[in-house]
């Protein structure tokens, strides 16, 4: 199975992935849903938009529990998709991730369908503010150097439209190309998961731990950790 995906990935200068949570497991990530700490709420709950702005020291306090890892280093995964890139076979990389890892492994053409850690601005005046700043700030809610006003996390939150520049920009990435790797996720969070049917070419391959709704429509499917699968397939690339 793995010569087979060697050999398609051999053959194209078109690829995409579309990656999700069980990307960044493989770099100690935990899902948040397995939160750590008693909370009277759902996890869904605390990162929603409206619990940020009324209850904006308690969203806080779970999000820098829950979603900020900042030890975390790019896997396998991570590099041998920024390889590929380098190698100019993979166009782009989408992910459902926040944590900045393929960047920092070194993709360039990311697209970041739930916003990322890393960015942050004031809902006053719009000045950004990197993590540092926000793990740092003195006080439970991180306010504007600028101007005082309360920070955001450049993270789309529950209730949240996605933003549509980045998810049309994965559609027609995902519509041209010719194959598509999808790994570490289930494919089932939408919209994010409807990706998939925008793709019109017949090289689907899933990668995961576990079945997707997915396995059916796929030309291939490989139940296995996506870091030990990249890093293998791209070895003598």
């Amino acid at each position: 199975m793995y010569e087979k995906l060697k050999n398609i990935i051999k053959k194209s200068d078109n690829i995409v992935f579309f990656g999700g949570a069980g990307v960044s497991t493989e770099s100690n990530i935990p899902d948040f849903r397995s939160a750590k700490g008693i909370y009277v709420h759902s996890p869904e709950y605390l990162l929603s938009r409206s619990y940020f702005d009324s209850n904006t020291e308690e969203f806080y306090r779970f999000y820098k529990e829950n979603l900020i890892f900042k030890d975390a280093k790019p896997n396998d995964a991570h590099y041998a998709l920024a390889k590929l890139e380098k190698l100019g076979k993979l166009k782009a990389v989408i992910t459902q991730n926040i944590d900045g890892l393929h960047q920092k492994a070194g993709s360039e053409k990311v697209y970041e369908l739930h916003g990322s850690i890393i960015r942050n601005h004031c809902m006053n005046c719009r000045e950004y503010h990197d993590l540092e700043y926000i793990m740092g700030y003195h006080e439970a809610v991180p306010r504007c150097r600028k101007c005082g006003g309360v920070v955001k996390p450049d993270v789309t939150l529950y209730e949240e439209m996605l933003d549509m520049d980045v998810f049309n920009g994965a559609i027609e990435c995902i519509s041209k190309a010719d194959v598509l790797i999808v790994g570490g996720t289930s494919l089932v969070v939408y919209p994010a998961a409807s990706l998939v049917d925008y793709y019109k070419g017949e090289k689907l391959v899933l990668i995961n731990k576990g079945a997707t709704s997915y396995d059916s429509k796929a030309s291939m499917v490989i139940d296995a950790r996506i870091g030990e699968v990249l890093k293998e397939v791209t070895r003598e690339l």
